[in-house]
Order: structure tokens, then sequence, then C-alpha cells
């Protein structure tokens, strides 16, 4: 059975539970810092503490699926449940796997992580349009027809994004507008909101040269350790900030592995969150 349009679910899914989105990034470094070796048992452990803690309260999930293939077939098989648990408790899951290639094998990419009957499945997918947008067509097709999302890099939070991202073309808009301007394309229409998405730092300050109003979703990483906070969301976003899902990470996994704890601080931020993009 195809789902509901991502943007459809995404919409609801915020206004019944908020925006946050909680990162789940099990580098060794956090596993160390919750105590755990970092090896398979941890990896387990920490992602199975993440999902019974927050599942039934967030928006969103988006697990780094680096940081569960440097594991290798066990790891990506802890990814597997990881999604599957968060699904079905009720939480909308972003693959965060940046995909980006050309034809047969962008096609491959899209359904390892965008078919439903691969046991990676996920609501929506994170991808690379660095090799041209048009590239990401089998992708985008595969979403469609899946109820399924995209988020595009369009503006991202690293330094080193900027010499690629800020460049300017021959029609003197910059390649970062230029990846806006299709998703924007994409989502024409949509009601209540489009299902192909951007990827759109928090910490990037104003943005106002930038049309970031693509009736479409704007994940937002930055928020907690990166340095931004939720009152600087709607100064980078301006009217596009009742789309934006703002990713916390570090900010609240760090509290781990109590679930006391966790469960508190993903309500700061949401609640935080929830008020500097309602002012």
């Amino acid at each position: 059975m195809t789902l509901p349009p991502f943007g459809t679910r995404l919409r609801a899914a915020m206004d019944s539970r908020g925006p946050l989105c909680v990162g789940i990034d099990p580098h060794a470094a956090l596993l160390a810092q919750w105590g755990l070796q970092d090896d398979i048992a941890g990896l387990e452990h920490f992602s199975r503490t993440v999902v019974e803690a927050l599942a039934e309260s967030v928006a969103v999930f988006k697990p780094q699926a680096a940081f569960f293939e440097r594991f290798g077939s066990k790891g990506v098989a802890v990814l597997e449940r990881t999604v599957a648990d968060a699904r079905a408790a009720g939480t909308l899951v972003v693959m965060d796997a940046k995909r980006g290639d050309i034809g047969s094998t962008m096609a491959a990419y899209a359904s390892a992580f965008l078919d439903p009957a691969s046991p990676l499945f996920s609501d929506a997918l994170t991808v690379s349009p660095y090799l041209g947008y048009g590239s990401l067509a089998p992708a985008v097709e595969l979403a469609r027809t899946s109820g399924a999302g995209l988020f595009v890099l369009a503006l991202t939070s690293n330094p080193e994004g900027a010499e690629v991202q800020r460049a300017v073309r021959e029609d003197g808009r910059t390649i970062g507008a230029t990846m806006l301007a299709h998703l924007a394309a994409e989502n024409a229409g949509a009601d209540p909101m489009g299902s192909f998405g951007a990827v759109v730092g928090a910490t990037l300050g104003d943005l106002s040269s930038f049309d970031l109003d693509i009736n479409g979703p704007l994940l937002a990483p930055g928020i907690g350790a990166q340095g931004a906070t939720a009152a600087d969301l709607p100064a980078v976003f301006g009217k596009a900030v009742r789309n934006v899902v703002p990713n916390v990470s570090r900010g609240v996994l760090g509290h781990g592995p109590d679930v006391s704890a966790l469960r508190d601080s993903a309500r700061r931020f949401a609640d935080e969150i929830s008020e500097a993009v309602s002012a």
C-alpha cells in the first residue's frame, strides 16, 4: 500500500509533536561517553535506548548511516532494526546517507532507502545534488511513487560548503539558490506541504537573499553543539520558519544513557523551538 505523501505525514507529525528532529549519531566518542564499548553491542544498546526514550514524543529521527555502516553487515542490521522500531512507534525516519550518483547507481541508492520492500526503507533520505540536480531523478521518481521524501543538500552548515553552494552560475544565481528553485518546482501545488526538502544550516545567519519558501520542509542542522539556538530560527529562515525541522544530535544525545535525562533534554529543545517558531 502506498503511503500518503511524506510532506503530508511530516506536516501532521510536526503539528502534533512539534518539529524537533533528533539525530541518532553513535560515533565512538559518544559511545564512550555513555560508558559503552565501540562495538556492535554498544551500537545496539545506544540505538535502542534512544528510540525507546524518544520515539513516542519526537516528530523525526535522523540516523546517520555512516556510524552504522562502519561496523559492516552487523552494523547495517542494527540500522535496519533501529529504523523499523522507530517507524513502528510512529516516528518518521530521515535516513542521513547523503547519497548522490547517476543513472542506475542512483536508482540503486534510491531503492535501498525509498522502496517500501527494502529493510532500510525510510520516510525520507538526504541526497547530494552536486552531480547536477537532474542526477537525482531516480530518487525523485521513487519518492513520489512510494510516499517518501528527499532532503537535498542546498546550504549546509559546514564552512567548506560555501565554495560550491555559494558559487555563482552564468545566469547570476548561486548553486544553492538553483537547488532551492528546483525543489520549489517539485513542490508546486502540494498541500499542505511538498515532500522535497532542503538541508539548510541553522548556523548560517541571515539568508534573506535566498528564497527558502519552497513549499517543502527545511532540515536545519546546527542547533545545540554547533552553536545555533532555537531563538535564531526566525531570523535565519524568515517566513519559511514554519516548515523548518530543526535537528539536534549531541545536544540531546549527550545526556544519555539516562532515559529520563534524554527525555528532559529533548523536551527542553522542543519547547524552545516551538516558542521560537510560533513567536
